[in-house]
């Protein structure tokens, strides 16, 4: 930008005047109409398969299904990691590839990948769902639903009909997920004594009534010269109308139905329930849409409830969880630091100048500043989102500090003796080269971070170009309207003496006894820097601080084998503990499904939806209600009050917030990885400070092998398919799509065909089935033995190998402690042969996340040199100003030394934003000190003098206004701190320690450059 641009902009006020209103209107605009988000909505290239084969054990599915699709993937480029969970019946397989690859190209290769193998997958296997990873797919809210009018069923119905069309409706709801309450079912439950003595099976049974019960189409006929269609109606309405058909079995025989089974009108068996506070409701889950913000899409469900509520009053509908409140909190939050962040400069300004007129030329530079981005935020496909609103955050007191160094230099030519216009002209003239150089090396600070690797780079992509934007629009500002508004405002004083504040001459004193003692200040200065690198080094890490908000999840696992009523006792029994503590208000329980309080980064486990897992989430006790008690205290009150259950997983804590440290262990012989698993987890619980550990080893469950006597079956012409269809039939029904359906007015009721509960719980009963063979159906126990054996309850892979993951609870120890104490265990120093260690979860992307940031640092430090190069023609005084770099770590880690921080995500934005800081103090000083040397003729001493005295002010007005608004984030003061505040202590730490050292450190590095150049200088005339 041209130096000249401030004089046009005095000589022609009209244009620029009207170039701000344009731009003032064009960012309201842009902010009422962008969306308010928790995250930025992102395109991960992650892809997930989901295949299904009812019935089949772990082992099986690994073999048949996963090996197999694993296999076809290692054909397709770019894949990063392949995570395989098998339960009964299902495979979940998660396939994450490098950031670099699209993500609808990354579908495609899986999808062809999987078309390529369908052929030798199980032909029974349901055709495998390929999806992307929806950041978004987790619910937003969840209700519970009780009535006094309305039973389970009819309940449940009606959340699937009425509730649910009317909330899809809604603009923005994704989807509406039904946890528990109950599915309608034509129950047929065969005799089994009624079976053995017609010698059929019940696949049989089902099979016969799949052919009758069903509509069909019969062709085209041409009658009376007109075509109609021909449709084959076999169906009937009502359970005691299906109880008395007539079936042909495979022999010719015919029965009624009702002569081999009890037909009623019931409910499926239950594999899923919710509780809210003990009592069985019906779960709902609202989930956004992508592209829309949370808090419209929660306004339209919430106002469609008041309706519902008015409709139907005997409904009870509860709000169990939401995601909201965290938004509204991290918005409101961030706009009133914009207020306080603009009241703090007005504040630091006038306590300086004391000039009214003055103040107000600065006040309109921060919404002058912030406004117009968000017309760049809007045009960018930007939202309002805890990384865009973070980001305006940390800039309030930047964005003021042009302004701040403008009209203080024009208030210095005022005193003078100038008048408003001309020390406006001359002011703008001399600062700006300094202004334009500080703004640019902002820019250069926080636009690398947009380019960051990694997930982190995808979330700071929004961070980086917000930044930017905001310190460029501050820049125009500066450039144009301060002066411009500064030469008409302001008046000359009313007597031109130039006073100096108390405050400057102390520091001009020290300033000078460390230009004369330059070797003892330069020594003061590296150790104290050394001194802070070697304590960084000991500093705690971690990926990002836990959040204090108020709803945190209690995860139950049973044993193996257990049955949903064993679960939902077992939450009963947490639940009753839980309710003893203070701060529990509500507990709502889903078991056997539902994805409340999911983590959006990572797909939905599998065993999410399994029958022996619970998850209980908590409404706790407000953060302003709580006295200074933290919800991490509230969780290691819980832990200690759940461990006297036995018999059961306890995990504390919401996904994605305290992530675990993941600890994974692969290899191909299963064996050898159990053995030295069950090794590493007693090292592992030595360990002192840490929360629970769990492992995925030796979760074994009962099971009923049945091995076929391949002689004996072989004679009487029996498959092994046949035995495992007739138990299936028999046990759990045949699969959904084969089910016969009652077709009613607005949906089907599939009627499932299998024994009684009492003859499946019996094992003589079992052994005794017919099975079909080439001469007539013959007992099971005649070709197979049954016997009770065991087997896995689920099986994990990892990159195409079996692994088991050993969790590590965040208790009293942060994330890289723990990792250097479990490094440092024997076991996992010398693995056995074919077994292989590595890290996933937090523990990965905390190295992910130090990587980008060096890179991002790097790139910053660099930019920062080319630009001061350019703007002052010099290759070695920008090695001057760099050195403010090193000032602002001192301050930095000692802050966070002192209150206990750890380096995570949060403090190393501060670190990025300090460089930027730290150099903007260095470039006042060091631009004067050159033009006090080359246009007022002074020698170097005087000049670097004279710069700290005209040079001082501004440098503490700007740290002041930029600290002084991070004062109230860094006490915990504004929405929840857990995530600001880390960052809030190095800003305000490295502010302290840069702009200290700066206005004393700086002035002699300047002297050292400048006396080696005159060194090679004349080196080089020699």
């Amino acid at each position: 930008m041209n130096m000249n641009i401030s004089a046009w902009a005095i000589r022609n006020p009209i244009p620029v005047i009207l170039l701000f209103v344009l731009m003032t209107l064009g960012g309201l605009m842009s902010f009422a109409a962008m969306k308010i988000q928790n995250f930025p909505d992102m395109d991960v290239p992650t892809v997930t398969v989901s295949a299904s084969l009812p019935g089949a054990s772990p082992s099986q599915m690994e073999t048949e299904v996963a090996r197999k699709i694993e296999n076809a993937l290692t054909s397709v480029q770019g894949i990063k990691h392949i995570t395989s969970t098998l339960t009964d019946g299902e495979a979940n397989i998660t396939v994450e590839f490098r950031l670099e690859k699209p993500t609808q190209e990354a579908v495609d290769d899986v999808r062809d990948a999987i078309s390529r193998v369908r052929a030798d997958l199980p032909a029974n296997l349901r055709d495998p769902v390929v999806k992307k990873l929806e950041l978004a797919g987790t619910p937003i809210l969840t209700y519970t639903l009780a009535s006094a009018h309305m039973d389970e069923e009819a309940l449940s119905w009606f959340v699937d009909n009425e509730l649910g069309k009317t909330l899809r409706a809604i603009r923005g709801v994704g989807a509406v997920n039904r946890v528990g309450g109950a599915t309608r079912e034509i129950r047929v439950d065969l005799d089994p004594h009624r079976l053995f003595a017609l010698h059929t099976t019940a696949a049989d049974i089902s099979h016969q009534l799949q052919g009758v019960q069903q509509e069909a189409s019969g062709g085209r006929v041409g009658l009376g010269g007109a075509e109609q269609s021909v449709r084959v109606i076999g169906t009937v309405q009502t359970a005691d109308a299906l109880g008395a058909m007539s079936l042909s079995l495979s022999d010719g025989r015919r029965i009624r139905l009702d002569e081999v089974a009890t037909v009623s009108d019931s409910i499926a068996e239950p594999r899923a329930a919710s509780l809210l506070n003990g009592v069985p409701v019906v779960g709902l889950e609202i989930v956004r849409a992508r592209g829309f913000g949370e808090l419209d899409v929660a306004d339209g469900v919430r106002t469609a409830l008041a309706s519902l509520r008015v409709k139907h009053p005997d409904l009870t509908i509860t709000e169990a969880f939401n995601s909201i409140d965290p938004v509204i909190e991290n918005y409101q939050g961030s706009v009133r630091l914009l207020f306080e962040g603009a009241a703090l400069a007005v504040l630091v300004v006038f306590l300086f100048l004391r000039d009214w007129r003055a103040t107000v030329v600065v006040a309109v530079a921060l919404p002058l500043s912030i406004i117009p981005t968000f017309a760049l935020m809007h045009w960018m496909g930007f939202t309002l989102n805890m990384v865009t609103l973070l980001s305006l955050s940390l800039v309030v007191g930047v964005v003021v500090d042009d302004a701040i160094v403008e009209i203080e230099n024009i208030e210095r030519h005022l005193r003078s003796g100038k008048t408003p216009f001309a020390a406006s002209m001359d002011a703008a003239t001399e600062i700006g080269l300094a202004v334009v150089a500080t703004t640019f090396t902002l820019i250069a600070v926080f636009l690398p971070t947009a380019f960051m690797p990694g997930m982190a780079g995808r979330f700071f992509v929004q961070f980086g170009w917000t930044a930017a934007g905001a310190v460029f629009f501050s820049l125009a500002v500066a450039r144009l309207l301060t002066p411009m508004m500064a030469a008409y405002l302001l008046r000359s004083p009313a007597k031109h003496v130039a006073t100096e504040p108390a405050w400057v001459r102390h520091y001009l004193i020290a300033a000078r006894w460390c230009l004369r003692h330059r070797a003892i200040t330069a020594t003061l200065a590296t150790l104290l820097f050394v001194g802070c690198l070697v304590l960084a080094v000991q500093l705690p890490s971690a990926f990002i601080p836990p959040e204090d908000d108020a709803q945190t999840q209690v995860r139950l696992t049973l044993a193996p084998g257990s049955e949903l009523r064993d679960t939902i006792a077992m939450a009963e029994r947490a639940r009753l503990l839980l309710a003893q503590q203070a701060h529990v208000r509500l507990v709502y329980a889903a078991i056997g499904g539902g994805n409340t309080g999911g983590d959006p980064v990572e797909a939905v486990a599998a065993s999410a939806s399994d029958v022996r897992t619970a998850v209980l989430t908590l409404n706790l006790t407000p953060r302003t209600e709580r006295n200074g008690v933290r919800k991490q205290q509230i969780e290691r009150q819980l832990r200690q009050a759940l461990a006297v259950l036995a018999g059961v997983r306890v995990s504390v804590g919401m996904p994605g917030s305290n992530e675990p440290y993941v600890l994974v262990l692969g290899g191909e012989d299963s064996r050898v990885l159990e053995r030295h698993a069950l090794q590493v987890e007693r090292e592992l619980r030595a360990i002192p400070g840490i929360g629970a550990v769990t492992s995925s080893a030796s979760l074994v469950r009962p099971e009923l092998t049945v091995m076929p006597d391949f002689a004996r079956a072989a004679d009487l012409g029996v498959s092994s398919s046949t035995i495992a269809q007739t138990l299936r039939v028999a046990t759990v029904g045949d699969y959904e799509q084969e089910l016969a359906k009652l077709n009613l007015g607005e949906r089907q009721v599939p009627v499932l065909v299998r024994l009684h509960n009492a003859a499946r719980e019996d094992i003589d009963t079992l052994k005794r089935l017919p099975v079909p063979g080439a001469r007539g159906p013959v007992a099971l126990e005649n070709v197979a033995t049954l016997e009770i054996g065991s087997g896995p309850a689920e099986i994990t892979r990892h990159d195409r190998m079996r692994n088991i993951n050993i969790e590590i609870e965040v208790s009293e120890r942060s994330l890289s402690e723990i990792e250097d104490a479990v490094l440092t265990l024997s076991s996992l120093q010398q693995l056995p042969t074919g077994v292989t260690r590595s890290v996933v979860g937090d523990a990965e992307s905390m190295n992910e996340l130090a990587t980008g940031f060096g890179i991002a640092m790097l790139t910053g430090v660099l930019c920062i040199y080319m630009v001061l190069v350019l703007l002052l023609r010099d290759f070695a005084q920008p090695g001057t100003i760099l050195t403010a770099l090193v000032l602002a770590v001192p301050g930095a880690v000692l802050a966070l030394f002192l209150t206990g921080s750890a380096l995570s995500m949060p403090s190393m934005i501060g670190l990025i934003m300090l460089m930027g800081i730290a150099t903007k103090n260095s470039i006042l000083l060091v631009d004067y000190i050159i033009i006090a040397r080359r246009e007022h003729g002074l020698n170097r001493m005087d000049a670097m003098i004279d710069a700290c005295r005209k040079r001082a002010r501004p440098i503490v007005m700007t740290t002041l206004a930029m600290g002084g608004g991070m004062v109230p984030v860094a006490m915990g003061l504004i929405g929840d701190p857990s995530f600001r505040m880390p960052m809030a202590i190095v800003v305000i730490g490295g502010l302290i320690s840069s702009t200290v050292l700066s206005l004393l450190v700086v002035p002699v590095v300047y002297s050292y450059v400048d006396d080696g150049m005159r060194w090679v200088f004349r080196r080089g005339d020699a």
